[in-house]
């Protein structure tokens, strides 16, 4: 893990590319302790040594189902698997989980390097407990991803491709109906893609969705705790914090650094994942 010190920053923002639904202001000032936390999220391969080593059952096995991308589907998954009404280019694929991510007959066997997904947020603590770890606090999470870098848009800086360079793995193209992949990538990317952040850390926008430990709320902070916040004590869904290959300006820019969302602590989909801290 990288370790880092510590001290006050400046969580949140007013930018007006910003989502003021999601709570991502008012921009507020934050002091932690130090702490730790990986420069990558958890991938595949070390999920994998998990689950052999546990036996351990995600939730998206029990259920029996998860969410996949329409475009990453066979013909025939894809008139088998219900849309999701309001977003319909989800499909809730039976048999999709980890190991299979784009449902029956895909395998991680060539992705060992890239973030494990359809893992619900209590997947993430089943492996924290293993591992003897644990998730970041939202305001650790948004401490790190910016890198000592104060209230930029993006964890390398206020412009999404500097120089022509793409710094992430997001949507490029006409969502949802072509992804060209300019980026690099058309669904996940290994780890460790495009150059680190100011703390050495990979990919903390795009590609995956990350959990962090707290519970969500759009209201909560405006009036919380400035030392060491934890969230909400309690509430329904997890904040989600990043983006993912899925994002797009047209639909979620939310790849920027105070982009905030939430799920459900037992859903899953192909685009969430998470890191670890301690």
């Amino acid at each position: 893990m990288v370790q880092l010190p510590g001290g006050r920053f400046l969580m949140g923002t007013e930018d007006d590319e910003g989502y003021r639904a999601d709570g991502e202001g008012p921009v507020r000032e934050i002091e932690l302790n130090s702490f730790s936390i990986e420069p990558t999220t958890v991938t595949n391969a070390q999920f994998a040594t998990f689950v052999n080593a546990t036996g351990y059952v995600t939730d998206a096995e029990r259920y029996d189902f998860s969410f996949v991308f329409e475009g990453f589907l066979s013909e025939d998954l894809n008139r088998a698997s219900p849309a999701v009404h309001a977003t319909p280019w989800w499909r809730a694929v039976s048999g999709a989980v980890w190991k299979h991510p784009e449902g029956p007959g895909s395998s991680v066997i060539s992705r060992q390097n890239h973030p494990v997904v359809h893992v619900s947020w209590n997947d993430a603590q089943a492996y924290c407990a293993w591992a003897g770890v644990r998730l970041p606090t939202e305001a650790e999470w948004e401490y790190a991803a910016r890198g000592r870098l104060e209230q930029r848009r993006y964890p390398w800086g206020d412009e999404l491709t500097p120089g022509g360079r793409h710094r992430c793995n997001i949507w490029q193209g006409d969502f949802p109906n072509l992804d060209t992949g300019e980026d690099g990538y058309i669904g996940t990317a290994p780890v460790k893609s495009y150059r680190p952040n100011g703390y050495g850390l990979y990919n903390v926008v795009g590609n995956v969705w990350e959990w962090c430990a707290d519970w969500f709320s759009s209201t909560f902070h405006a009036t919380g705790p400035r030392t060491n916040p934890t969230g909400p004590p309690d509430g329904h869904a997890k904040v989600m914090r990043g983006g993912s290959h899925m994002c797009h300006a047209s639909y979620c820019n939310r790849y920027r650094v105070a982009a905030r969302s939430s799920n459900t602590p037992d859903s899953s989909a192909g685009n969430i994942g998470f890191r670890t801290a301690a």
